[in-house]
């Protein structure tokens, strides 16, 4: 049928935004199992990457690394049968979340969910029936054909580096066929991947990108009116998608979507300020095309908040501006009984800005929590935290300094486990202030 230009302009950024976090995923799956000549490359399917040393301020390639769980990274090709996840039994926190390529949260494995104890986890493909062999634990269902793992593993501290990397390597991904001891079915084709390019999310080639990954991700009832729309452009999961073929004026006004699409992220992404409630599964996350592009675009692959809550602060209490070394020492006051309520532990990291990153320091200190060793709690029972670019002269203040740098920052909290009153809202964080 034919589509006027205003149509194909809402469909263009109607599409762009529910497509995405599906490109913000191709663009990390590229690297790490396709492009082998990329730094980031794991080695291709099937298998994890394991990080277990912690990150310091001179690793630059993740934005607001973590130093809580070092993460455990696979990407599963499920299009010619199930992999079969085995975990052995962890005596610390753990988690294994498994997302689809949209980012919706396919299920977990780990200690909130399927227990501490060892197991074997199936993980099936849209469409797959087959019996479930006896031994399985649990079998996770997704939607799309590829599909990413996250995990998160507690550390310690770089003492406990030794006792996490010998947890890390006995996770255990094998295709189904491997862990029965059957004949492997006939695998699938390998596509032409196309090579990632970075302006291409500003531009029309988006659609061909997304048509080809399409291919990876069938038809969903709750998607349908959408790819019915697309397919009218010529988006319609065949990889055949050519930009040529659109008349100037459809394609100028896809175009302009695009450039709609992407100043409605912008806008989306200002007003985020607890990303957590943007992560969940497909049930949990519902129809929020927006909130889903907003949640890639400021934490690709985060967890919900029934798993981990994150929050912090972006600037100082009452100011609009983010918080500064040069300009000001901070405290945070956490009265007695209002110390973060979590289930595992909770955290504090520090992040320069611009880049999100690790601020060197003199104590190597880039967070703080209830793990920190030697902190020191008032003596009524809260805790009081000093965020300053000097040591504190009091022995007390700076067993609980937490270093800032000569400029901006951000502070993140972490709540693994997080108490039913921090999700209700009842629980809250004090503010930033500005020490007297």
């Amino acid at each position: 049928m034919p589509i006027t230009p205003e149509e194909a302009r809402r469909t263009a950024a109607d599409a762009w935004i529910w497509g995405y976090p599906i490109l913000d995923t191709y663009r990390t799956l590229y690297a790490q199992a396709i492009d082998s000549d990329d730094p980031r490359y794991m080695g291709g399917f099937g298998r994890f990457r394991h990080r277990s040393e912690p990150f310091t301020p001179a690793d630059t390639d993740v934005a607001t690394p973590n130093n809580d769980t070092p993460y455990s990274v696979a990407w599963l090709d499920l299009r010619a049968e199930p992999v079969v996840i085995s975990v052995p039994a962890v005596d610390r926190y753990y988690v294994l979340p498994l997302h689809d390529l949209d980012t919706a949260i396919v299920g977990y494995v780990g200690s909130r969910t399927t227990g501490q104890a060892a197991g074997h986890h199936l993980v099936a493909g849209p469409g797959w029936n087959g019996p479930v062999p006896e031994g399985i634990t649990g079998v996770l269902r997704a939607d799309t054909y590829l599909v990413g793992i996250l995990g998160r593993t507690h550390l310690a501290g770089p003492e406990d580096v030794p006792a996490l990397r010998a947890v890390q390597e006995r996770y255990e991904l094998r295709p189904l066929s491997t862990y029965t001891d059957t004949a492997a079915p006939h695998p699938a084709d390998e596509p032409v991947w196309p090579v990632w390019r970075e302006e291409d999310l500003g531009n029309v080639e988006f659609f061909t990108l997304l048509d080809f990954l399409l291919r990876f991700f069938p038809v969903l009832e709750r998607d349908r009116a959408l790819r019915d729309r697309l397919a009218v452009l010529g988006v319609t999961g065949t990889g055949e998608f050519e930009p040529a073929a659109l008349s100037p004026e459809i394609l100028a006004a896809v175009e302009r979507g695009v450039a709609d699409a992407r100043a409605r992220l912008e806008k989306a992404v200002a007003a985020t300020t607890v990303s957590s409630d943007l992560f969940g599964t497909r049930a949990e996350l519902g129809d929020d095309h927006i909130g889903r592009a907003a949640a890639a675009d400021v934490g690709l692959y985060g967890l919900p908040s029934a798993e981990v809550w994150y929050g912090g602060w972006w600037a100082d209490d009452g100011d609009a501006h983010p918080p500064d070394g040069h300009d000001h020492d901070h405290v945070v006051h956490f009265p007695a009984g209002q110390l973060p309520p979590a289930r595992f532990f909770w955290s504090v990291t520090l992040y320069r800005l611009p880049e999100r990153l690790l601020a060197a320091n003199e104590i190597d200190r880039y967070a703080i929590g209830d793990r920190t060793p030697g902190l020191v709690y008032d003596d009524d029972g809260g805790l009081t935290l000093h965020v300053r670019k000097d040591r504190p002269a009091d022995p007390k203040q700076a067993a609980n300094w937490l270093p800032a740098p000569d400029g901006p920052f951000r502070l993140v909290v972490r709540l693994y486990g997080p108490d039913p009153s921090v999700l209700d809202g009842s629980w809250r964080l004090p503010p930033l202030a500005v020490a007297d």
